[in-house]
């Protein structure tokens, strides 16, 4: 499958995406929805929630596939994070 060329800058696919899921998505998850990923066609305000990135954005874009595609992690800033981490403490002797 091709990929679909982004429509929008990564600021506005950002705000977008992050205003349907405010506005639209949240209010209506369960509180099991914890820690699942949603993903959100930021073009049709269409949405899918799962466990696995992947599962849940093939499932978008089978039916849409044309997605412009947002995923947010429920209950958390992030996705994924990376890098070392960053609170631990210097080991002492």
């Amino acid at each position: 499958m091709a990929a679909t060329k982004p429509q929008y800058s990564k600021e506005e696919f950002g705000r977008l995406g992050d205003e349907i899921y405010t506005r639209d998505i949240y209010p209506q998850l369960q509180a099991d929805s914890q820690g699942k990923i949603v993903a959100i066609d930021i073009t049709t305000g269409a949405w899918e929630i799962d466990n696995d990135e992947i599962s849940v954005c093939n499932r978008l874009e089978k039916r849409y596939p044309s997605a412009q595609i947002w995923i947010i992690k429920v209950g958390s800033r992030y996705v994924r994070r990376f890098g070392a981490n960053r609170t631990q403490k210097a080991k002492t002797r």
